[in-house]
């Protein structure tokens, strides 16, 4: 199978398919060879900052001389970029070769009509058998939705389970309360595991994460416990466990991922069982980027565009559209998905805005931009409505002038849609 091949494929199964129950992603990955069992595993579940955590770590620990591989989604412009294998992105070739394998397989059982297989499950398992064959030290494996049915939950937990924050997302799937969320999430955690990493916690998140852990007799460490981190001399500082890596300058844009840094430090820890090296944990922090986590391009004016879609993702961009836009607030450009909480989306971001451009992503689910519009100007935001996301996106600019600055938002899809073309015009920071 080539590429072209392998991507019409992936491209032709059902793109929301959670369905209850791991039988058949088990039973396919045992006719496989159980792929997923051939190296140790990190799980990375959460609601917010687990591509970047996931990223991080695995950087992290090829800093310590460990070949390592991450799985991630979703994507923003191909689907490659789900894979990392040594740091980069999975080759053509190994792609096409790993998802045909899958597909042979599922051919293979019969699954299809009511039990075909989805999406995420086919590219899951080719991820695992991608990561098998390039004879991988550690994978870190993020999660897609949840926790529970997640394709990913194979992994027993993995070696360390980490957990980077918890707030209300996809309540039609995983509960309408943070302790419900907070359970399926951490549902991929074994009975009695002391191999658990919990990142920054609000106190609602906090005190459902601690009853759950202590029902379920789970343990590990905990930032503001076991881990810590603070502004030190010469630039952040992260303790874990008795080791301190001072002096951090994390290259990413975004407070937010500074936070993503501290657990991902910490889970490296766990992993491994010692301290890091300072100097790998300074040059990971510094060179690490992240795609379409308020990544930044220059120009007039200037364009910052993240993945944030749900009401604590846009919290934390509005918390660092200040430091991005200094003295300038932009014009914000925004679709979402017609499942999300709109309102309680846009009340972050319209006070930091001077103008909002609604449009609709290339999604399917992408919300009526008449709506959003209308939550938007509810608000107090001066509201245009462009259906089109390029053409939203140069209304956007024409809107901010060449001193202004432009923040695209709301849904990874509309990252997808645009991304490409700003790349192409102007670099990445």
């Amino acid at each position: 199978m080539n590429l072209s091949d392998a991507l019409a494929y992936v491209e032709s199964l059902d793109i929301l398919g959670m369905r209850f129950g791991l039988a058949r992603m088990q039973h396919i990955l045992a006719e496989l060879g159980d792929p997923h069992r051939a190296q140790p595993a990190i799980h990375v579940v959460g609601t917010n900052g687990k591509s970047s955590t996931t990223r991080l770590l695995a950087a992290l620990l090829a800093a310590e001389g460990l070949r390592s591989a991450a799985y991630l989604s979703p994507h923003i412009v191909g689907w490659t970029e789900r894979l990392m294998i040594d740091g980069q992105t999975v080759d053509d070739d190994a792609f096409a070769e790993a998802i045909g394998r899958v597909r042979q397989m599922v051919t293979r059982l019969g699954y299809q009509d009511e039990d075909a297989v989805t999406q995420f499950e086919v590219l899951t398992a080719a991820a695992f058998v991608a990561v098998a064959a390039a004879g991988m030290d550690v994978f870190v494996v993020e999660a897609g939705l949840g926790g529970r049915y997640d394709a990913t939950n194979v992994l027993d937990g993995g070696v360390v389970t980490v957990l980077t924050n918890v707030s209300r997302e996809h309540t039609d799937l995983l509960g309408d309360t943070v302790t419900q969320i907070a359970g399926e999430k951490l549902a991929v955690a074994p009975d009695d595991s002391d191999r658990l990493v919990v990142g920054y916690l609000d106190p609602p998140a906090e005190d459902a994460v601690g009853a759950i852990m202590a029902e379920r007799h789970l343990t590990g460490w905990r930032v503001g416990a076991e881990i810590d981190a603070d502004d030190g001399p010469g630039g952040y500082r992260v303790r874990v466990g008795g080791n301190e890596y001072p002096r951090l300058v994390v290259g990413a844009a975004g407070r937010f991922q500074r936070e993503n840094l501290t657990v991902a430090i910490a889970a490296a820890q766990r992993y491994l069982g010692h301290g890091l090296s300072a100097e790998g944990v300074r040059e990971v922090a510094a060179s690490v980027r992240v795609p379409g986590r308020l990544e930044v391009f220059d120009g007039q004016p200037r364009i910052v565009i993240d993945g944030a879609h749900n009401p604590a993702g846009m919290q934390a961009l509005a918390a660092s559209l200040g430091d991005v836009f200094p003295g300038t607030p932009p014009v914000a450009v925004v679709s979402v998905l017609e499942d999300k909480d709109v309102a309680a989306m846009l009340a972050p971001l319209i006070p930091l805005c001077t103008a909002v451009v609604v449009t609709r992503s290339s999604h399917r689910r992408a919300a009526d931009p008449e709506r959003v519009a209308r939550l938007a100007r509810d608000r107090g935001a001066a509201c245009t409505v462009v259906g089109n996301p390029h053409l939203a996106l140069q209304e956007a600019v024409r809107q901010a002038g060449p001193r202004g600055g432009v923040v695209v938002c709301g849904s990874l899809y509309l990252l997808s849609d645009l991304r490409a073309g700003i790349l192409a015009a102007r670099p990445a920071t």
